[in-house]
């Protein structure tokens, strides 16, 4: 099996678990914060998101500075946030699909300002950064649905709102 092919079969369960959670988000309520330091939920949202967008900027070019690079408008209702999220994984699949395991081993540079903050391969990119990085924050986004009383959905099993995901094992 090459490294894209077990790469997909993560990508796609972790896009989908995003997918159910995104659906979610009241972005009616966008404003709410959990805690006074803390990001809106609407940022968090919009940050979750645009986190697999990274996968297909690791795949396509050999460098990324976040302050140099544009940002998209940040979608005003969740249908659009669904919208966007969807064309973000499907660019960043396609991207992912095609790309052979020589490729996945290249470095890729991520930066601030012209300061490096780090050079990994690009699978390294693609499971850290983006994958990892992405469980993180939709592990946040839950809680803010759960403070709003918005049902978790379940995820990697069943969550206290909801049983198990169509086709999970779990009991």
């Amino acid at each position: 099996m090459s490294l894209v092919d077990s790469l997909l079969h993560e990508f796609d369960q972790e896009m989908a678990n995003t997918r159910r959670t995104l659906e979610r988000v009241p972005l009616e309520k966008s404003d709410w914060k959990l805690h006074p330091r803390g990001g809106t939920l609407g940022w968090l949202a919009y940050h979750v998101a645009t986190i697999p967008a990274l996968g297909k900027t690791a795949l396509e070019t050999g460098s990324y500075d976040t302050l140099t690079s544009p940002r998209a408008p940040q979608p005003a209702t969740t249908a659009e946030l669904l919208a966007f999220f969807n064309g973000i994984v499907a660019s960043t699949r396609a991207a992912l699909a095609g790309a052979s395991d020589e490729h996945l081993m290249q470095p890729w540079t991520l930066s601030r300002g012209g300061q490096t903050m780090f050079t990994m391969p690009r699978i390294a990119v693609l499971r850290g950064p983006m994958m990892h990085h992405l469980i993180h924050h939709r592990g946040q986004l839950t809680m803010y649905l759960r403070m709003n009383e918005i049902p978790v959905p379940a995820l990697y099993g069943p969550s206290a709102d909801e049983g198990p995901v169509a086709g999970d094992q779990a009991k």
